[in-house]
């Protein structure tokens, strides 16, 4: 089930907030929970009911783990619990990758059953991990099961995240005033959950179709150097409004029901370098990157030497934590190189005299260099493998021929001496107007350099878990009034009334 589907809108969640609501009010708190957590459940079983016993049986094994560690915490027990949950996501998530690349090696024939991956296991595994971390550390007060059960399988964030820690949540679910009807929330919780099915529906969709045609063009199809940059731009574009508008959406049905979630986004593409890129880009993910595994490997306490090898080695985990491939190795890879490079230079520049440039110069470039340097990135963490990587990376630095679209003659064509072409695009877009994909395009990188975020939109009215400080953008704050109550339902209206055709969150493969 999608929240981008109208069973999702116009059955799931509007029975899933009456019964969680009508319980609250008329038999108490813990009728709610137990409510929301079935509802949950049934979310989670209604996408293959096949994976219900894992998922239960991960849930259980975590919560004794977990009760045992809080009551007398030890090593060899945490190691026991994490080891096991992360060979439960090695086997299910890289068994195949591991046999697969044995074979190259050892030119042999093993042979597996190719396994599924089950849906959300990356993140229901990851928000258990920290909780018996937590829970070793004392941090895991609350030991209700039935909170658990809900900690673990509530619906906005068990498929995709954002990644949770138990001290954040299950304080919340104590508190009887979140089964208690708040309209205050609910029109807070609505908006946001409309600007995310917005950026999903509108945004992201919209463009995932030229990202398409460039990274899986067909044999023999070599894109050129507008195909290629036309295809990593719209790939950059995509993800983010997929990913951050499922992040919105899930931010804002946890708040309908009362109960906050962390912000996940925060306009990473602003970003003037690498590590700030981090601290607003998928921020969950970056936490728990931090906290459980930077930290762990020693952080920045062991000299320079040794924090540029953790920030490298941190980058590449997470980047196989993405998935079972060596284009996410690459990828994590490329992130850990960037941000020891930023982490250097901030180091030597501090020793280096000021660069006599106005400030809007400084500021403009070091933000264009992160974009792109991000955008190159997200050619492995896109391509089907390193070859198509490769291919498209030529293709934008014009090593594939630098044909130009026939459209644009007109306007370029002193270029023809030069040795560019206008040959068109791709065999797949060559019906596609020209005009229109660098409209949409062009639109959407303004939405992301120079638009306000949701955050900062509500920064005045709301504040969310784990945000960062916001900046009141007075020209464009929310309230609850009538003009932003007809925004949003124009808003929520135009995204519903596209909901055409079935589209899946790019984050459910991870």
């Amino acid at each position: 089930m999608l929240f981008n589907s109208f069973p999702f809108l116009f059955v799931f969640l509007p029975v899933c907030l009456i019964g969680y609501f009508g319980l609250g009010a008329f038999i108490g708190l813990r009728a709610a929970i137990m409510w929301l957590s079935v509802a949950s459940i049934f979310f989670y079983a209604y996408w293959d009911v096949r994976y219900l016993g894992l998922l239960a049986t991960s849930m259980g094994f975590n919560y004794l783990i977990g009760i045992c560690l809080a009551q007398k915490p030890t090593k060899a027990l945490l190691t026991f619990g994490v080891v096991l949950n992360l060979a439960l996501l090695g086997y299910y998530k890289y068994a195949n990758f591991f046999v697969d690349n044995l074979n190259r090696l050892a030119g042999a024939d093993w042979h597996l059953a190719t396994i599924i991956l089950p849906l959300g296991i990356s993140f229901f595994t990851f928000t258990q991990i920290a909780f018996l971390v937590d829970a070793a550390r004392g941090l895991a007060k609350e030991r209700s099961l039935l909170s658990y059960v809900l900690f673990v399988t509530f619906f906005p964030h068990l498929i995709a995240g954002p990644i949770l820690h138990h001290k954040e949540m299950m304080s919340q679910f104590v508190d009887k005033r979140i089964a208690e009807l708040n309209w205050r929330n609910f029109a807070v919780g609505w908006t946001v959950f409309a600007m995310g099915l917005f950026k999903k529906v509108i945004f992201a969709d919209q463009v995932a179709v030229y990202a398409r045609q460039v990274f899986e063009p067909g044999v023999g199809v070599v894109p050129t150097f507008f195909d290629a940059w036309i295809g990593a731009l719209a790939y950059t574009l995509q993800l983010y409004f997929d990913f951050s508008g499922y992040s919105d959406m899930a931010v804002g049905l946890a708040l309908m029901f009362n109960i906050r979630l962390p912000i996940n986004f925060y306009s990473p593409y602003q970003a003037k370098n690498i590590i700030v890129f981090w601290r607003r880009w998928h921020m969950t993910l970056s936490r728990y990157l931090r906290d459980y595994l930077y930290i762990s490997l020693g952080g920045n306490r062991r000299g320079s030497l040794r924090r540029y090898l953790n920030l490298f080695l941190t980058m590449l985990l997470g980047g196989l934590w993405h998935g079972a491939g060596w284009t996410f190795v690459v990828w994590g890879a490329l992130h850990g190189l960037y941000l020891m490079i930023n982490h250097g230079w901030q180091s030597v520049s501090r020793q280096l005299p000021a660069a006599p440039l106005p400030s809007w110069i400084k500021s403009g470039s070091a933000q264009t260099a992160t974009f792109l340097a991000v955008v190159v990135g997200w050619v492995f963490f896109r391509a089907s493998d390193m070859s198509a990587a490769l291919t498209i990376l030529k293709g934008m630095a014009g090593l594939n021929g630098l044909s130009l679209p026939g459209e644009l003659r007109a306007y370029l064509g002193q270029l023809a001496p030069l040795g560019v072409s206008f040959d068109g695009l791709v065999p797949a877009m060559v019906n596609l107007s020209t005009k229109e994909i660098v409209f949409k395009i062009s639109l959407l990188l303004a939405v992301v350099f120079m638009l306000p975020n949701v955050t900062m939109m509500l920064s005045r009215f709301e504040s969310f878990l784990g945000v960062v400080e916001t900046s009141r953008v007075r020209w464009f704050s929310w309230r609850p009034s009538t003009v932003w109550g007809v925004i949003t339902g124009v808003i929520a209206a135009i995204a519903i009334c596209s909901l055409n055709q079935v589209s899946e969150f790019l984050y459910f493969q991870f």
